[in-house]
């Protein structure tokens, strides 16, 4: 969902990317909330750091104390800041279909707003 809001909001002047740490699925819960917004992501493909196939970023965010370790270690020899933004976990919410759908919006507003705020002078 953050690589999709961030080239919504900055279509020019970002390079974007967007990798785990392990691969996965796609996952139609952050489908459907994303196209609440007119935007398409189902053609992403969940990938890996070790997938991107470029390795210059003067930027990595990551959402996840996991993926954070990750990409501190993989950045260590490199000139580039990594920012941790703690995220809550949506595919961790248990309850209904709208009880989840809840949670994933929650994390999507989240994250729009921080995107807005840390790239509008970029």
């Amino acid at each position: 969902m953050a690589a999709t809001l961030t080239r919504h909001f900055f279509p020019r002047g970002l390079y974007v990317e967007s990798a785990g740490v392990r691969r996965g699925e796609r996952d139609p819960f952050a489908i459907a909330v994303i196209e609440e917004m007119g935007l398409d992501m189902s053609a992403h493909r969940p990938h890996t750091f070790e997938d991107l196939e470029d390795s210059y970023f003067d930027l990595v965010v990551t959402l996840s104390p996991e993926a954070h370790h990750r990409a501190l270690e993989l950045t260590r020899t490199m000139a580039v800041d990594v920012e941790y933004w703690p995220t809550p976990d949506a595919t961790a919410t248990g309850g209904s279909r709208s009880q989840i759908l809840d949670a994933y919006r929650s994390v999507r507003d989240m994250l729009a707003a921080r995107i807005r705020r840390r790239f509008a002078a970029a």
